[in-house]
């Protein structure tokens, strides 16, 4: 669970802007009954909406809820819908809304509750739903024509046959496989396969009626219409009689237990025998008749031949841009919309959509509807927040109908806001000194989104490869270009994308934001790339631009849109998996600004540019979310603000890694001639240890770390060590390796005399425990942003006094609620105002601190000013009394 911000911004007409909200993460250990509990509590802190995870039906052990099984049903393991109407029922009595966490881009399918799935699975191209998900059933691959690969065996699939991992289970007239605890479905065309095992079996019965039934059922079984059978007539054909062939069979059985003996003699023989090979061959052939072809997760990169949520298996892309699709998708949401129960919605993940802004305008559309409202004049009919992840420069699409983002952006510019600016050189030297080498960010971020679409996303970027081959194939001026020279210009292109995606929609003009976009990074692959013909680098260019010849037919103007879409879909993936999940766990300068959306490169932002972009989000997105730690989060807000301390104090960093590094040196083994952990490893735990090691509520730190703690140390560098993908990753793991960091964390923070690392390092955490500062001032900095909306038309005539509140927040608040007229002179220090208007904006600011408390604030607070020393000192007093008092000392004692 955690706190979000919206700026203030109270309408009682559609759409309901929320001005507080509290996540709420829904799972088989906290459900709706639960929440119903809490919701007193709630509103007496002062959220004003709820903020829910996905709560549609997934699987029972889900956590998160992202691996929705059928949207148009409640989670079961979560509640009832008596229990979820009661829950709503609680939040309205108390005048709250909902702010729903909305997934349309993908489903679960590791869940055989996913009926559209299971379907496809059991009648491949033929299925009604089919279409519904995004799967090249004509790959380049010959033997995956007309079947989905499904990546799912622990092994490779000879192995895992001959082990007698997959089994043939028979219920209820239907024959499935069943590995582990997964149920597959079996083609009912197939059943023939056991059927003919079945019938001989049968034989000394060759009398009997049953006997001429399963005969019978055979024959229906011959006549059924393919699995590739397109014409729609006969895809309902076989929709129908394959439901009459399982009643038969079903039927027979239970009144022929003859025929129920014959087919589980059958299943034994298929099913093989342990130790002898030659036994599974029939199952094998059954297998391989499927629409489906069973294979080890780690050929997924490669061959698979759906798209996927990033590199996640189980997590299966849908086309919610057909009609049917989207219909589907959105019934029960709508539903939940028209009644009140749902007044806002967080779109999950929007750029994996194939038309993002097409898919807001329909869904703002479709809302107004279920609301029985006319769509407002600026297609908002309710409060929506999309989940973009914005780099740079780069700002949300103003053609979108949401009120903003989910509050990634501001996150990481309050978190640059914190960073001390100046120390970035001495910073960057003792990072560079500790590894042993530099680490240029562009580079590295160039190599690891290369990295990622070799490992984890190649077929992505091959089916790209191979629809611009057919492009260029039509084309006499293109047609020399090879499809290797093609698929590689494809993935230095995207290797070189600034961005996670562009938004060209075909049918309309390529805005200059876009074509800025893709030209940038045409030039820049085209830079790294010299030895390259240059020719072919603008053709691409002029393909993702949509500059195609006007002689083009309507096919040929298809696939180049079909292309341009596809490759927008693929863009977002490969930054994502190259830049959160590989380099962010790499270039370890200062962690905390590696969260998504960060950027960090760059080392600190100055008050007036926060500033600047404060104004700029009142005046384009003032009910944006104002977030500090989300779900998203690799790191909460105050693990964050202890590590950025450490810009606060870059000598004593040093001298402090000089003396952990020799100390604990003895530590390291040698793995493949390379000492274990590296120096860059290393220098992760190291942050990572202050930003969490546990604090007692006066401030003190803890003198030894706990077996709970240590354990948890050491899962979070396991999981950084394999996403860095450098000494260990997930698909090829380095056991040795993994072994080695693991005791080097357990030594290091054991709390025997031997131990010298401790000794040292507890004034460090001591010290920059006392930077608790820039947690109260990363909430208080949050508050005096939303202040902006509060006071709009104040602000609007003396946009001054937007400087000043958050000014003096930061300068100021180390005193603000124990001496609080402290903060009027840090307002006037900076900004030259009147009197009065310092009066009115420190009266203002405490009026609204008090009327919208929060869990962390006050807890904060509470620690701050239970240190006697600190209790009464101004902001410069405290800081001189810090530096004086405790940096010698941490510096003594590490010596």
């Amino acid at each position: 669970m955690c706190v979000g911000r919206f700026r203030l911004a109270v309408k009682k007409e559609h759409p309901r802007i929320p001005t507080c909200t509290y996540r709420l993460q829904f799972n088989q250990w906290f459900t709706f009954a639960q929440a119903r509990e809490i919701v007193a509590y709630l509103h007496a802190l002062g959220v004003s909406d709820v903020y829910a995870s996905p709560y549609f039906q997934a699987s029972a052990e889900s956590l998160h809820g992202y691996d929705i099984t059928d949207h148009d049903k409640l989670n079961t393991a979560i509640g009832s819908r008596a229990d979820y109407d009661a829950w709503v029922a609680q939040l309205q009595g108390h005048g709250m809304g909902q702010v729903l966490d909305f997934v349309p881009n993908h489903v679960g399918i590791a869940d055989d509750r996913n009926a559209w799935w299971m379907d496809v699975l059991e009648n491949g191209p033929s299925s009604s739903y089919a279409p519904y998900f995004d799967i090249d059933w004509e790959p380049s691959i010959s033997h995956l024509r007309d079947r989905v690969l499904l990546p799912i065996l622990g092994d490779q699939y000879g192995r895992v046959l001959e082990r007698g991992e997959l089994q043939v289970r028979f219920e209820e007239g239907t024959f499935y496989v069943l590995y582990g605890e997964r149920k597959l479905p079996i083609a009912p065309g197939t059943y023939r396969y056991i059927l003919d095992v079945a019938l001989k079996n049968l034989a000394e019965y060759s009398d009997e009626d049953f006997y001429a039934e399963v005969q019978s059922i055979l024959t229906a079984l011959e006549y059924l219409p393919k699995r590739n059978e397109p014409d729609p007539k006969r895809i309902a054909e076989r929709e129908r009689e394959k439901e009459i062939i399982k009643r038969r069979l079903e039927r027979r059985c239970a009144e022929a237990p003859e025929v129920q003996r014959a087919i589980e003699r059958a299943l034994l023989q298929i099913n093989g025998k342990r130790g002898d090979p030659r036994s599974f061959d029939k199952l094998d052939e059954l297998l391989n008749a499927q629409s489906y072809r069973l294979a080890f997760w780690r050929v997924a990169a490669e061959e698979i031949n759906y798209r996927r949520f990033f590199d996640v298996n189980d997590l299966a892309a849908i086309r919610v841009e057909l009609p049917r699709v989207f219909d589907a998708v959105h019934r029960l949401v709508l539903e939940l919309v028209s009644t009140g129960a749902v007044t806002g919605l967080r779109i999950d993940h929007p750029d994996g959509l194939y038309l993002p802004r097409e898919y807001f305008v329909k869904l703002q559309q479709r809302s107004a509807k279920a609301l029985g409202i006319g769509l407002p004049h600026d297609g908002r009919a309710i409060y929506m927040v999309a989940e973009k992840i914005l780099t740079g420069s780069e700002t949300l699409r103003k053609e979108w109908p949401v009120h903003g983002t989910t509050g990634y952006d501001f996150a990481n510019q309050l978190t640059q806001l914190l960073v001390e600016s100046s120390a970035e050189t001495a910073i960057t030297k003792t990072f560079h000194r500790f590894i042993g080498h530099s680490v240029p960010f562009g580079h590295l971020l160039y190599a690891k989104k290369l990295l990622v679409m070799k490992l984890a996303l190649a077929n992505d970027v091959d089916v790209l490869g191979n629809l611009l081959d057919r492009l260029s194939e039509r084309n006499r001026w293109y047609r020399d270009f090879t499809l290797e020279a093609l698929s590689r210009t494809v993935r230095e292109t995207i290797a070189c994308f600034p961005v996670y995606r562009t938004y060209v929609e075909p049918g309309q003009p390529v805005t200059e934001e876009d074509r800025q976009i893709v030209e940038r990074a045409i030039a820049a692959a085209k830079r790294r790339n010299p030895a390259m013909d240059e020719s072919i680098f603008s053709f691409l260019c002029d393909v993702l631009l949509l500059r195609s010849p006007q002689d083009l037919d309507a096919a040929r103007r298809a696939a180049h849109a079909q292309f341009v879409l596809k490759f927008q879909q693929t863009t977002g993936p490969v930054m994502a998996k190259g830049l959160e999940d590989t380099l962010f766990y790499i270039y370890n300068r200062l962690p905390a600004l590696n969260e998504v959306g960060g950027e960090p490169q760059q080392f600190g932002l100055s008050v007036e540019i926060f500033h600047e972009r404060n104004l700029d989000r009142q005046r384009d997105w003032p009910a944006t979310l104002l977030a500090t730690s989300t779900h998203d989060t690799k790191r909460s807000e105050d693990v964050r603000a202890r590590m950025v301390a450490i810009s606060e104090i870059p000598e004593l960093w040093r001298r402090s890694l000089q003396r952990w590094g020799t100390a604990n040196h003895r530590w390291k083994r040698m793995v493949n001639d390379l000492e274990a952990p590296d120096a860059n490893e290393e220098y992760l735990l190291y942050q990572t240890l202050l930003g969490t090691w546990p604090m007692h509520a006066n401030g003190e730190p803890e003198t030894t770390a706990t077996p709970d703690y240590i354990e948890r140390i050491q899962r979070y560098m396991a999981k950084a060590l394999h996403e860095a993908k450098i000494n260990t990753s997930w698909i090829q793991p380095n056991e040795e390796w993994d072994a080695a960091m693991r005791d080097f964390i357990a030594n290091v923070l054991d709390p025997s005399p031997r131990n010298k690392f401790l000794p040292a390092f507890i004034p460090v955490a001591r010290k920059v425990g006392l930077h608790v500062i820039f947690d109260l001032a990363t909430i208080k900095t949050k508050f005096a942003s939303q202040i902006m909306v509060a006071h709009d038309q104040t602000i609007k005539e003396k946009p001054e006094l937007v400087r000043a509140v958050t000014t003096g927040f930061l300068d100021g608040i180390k005193a603000w609620k124990a001496q609080p007229e402290l903060a009027k002179p840090f307002i006037r220090k900076y900004y030259k105002v009147s009197d009065a208007d310092v009066e009115s904006i420190y009266t203002e600011t405490n009026r609204f601190l008090r009327s919208a408390p929060i869990p962390e604030m006050e807890g904060i607070q509470n620690a701050w000013e239970s240190i006697p020393e600190f209790r009464g000192r101004s902001g410069s007093e405290l800081k001189k009394y810090i530096d004086t008092r405790f940096i010698n000392e941490a510096l003594n004692e590490s010596k």
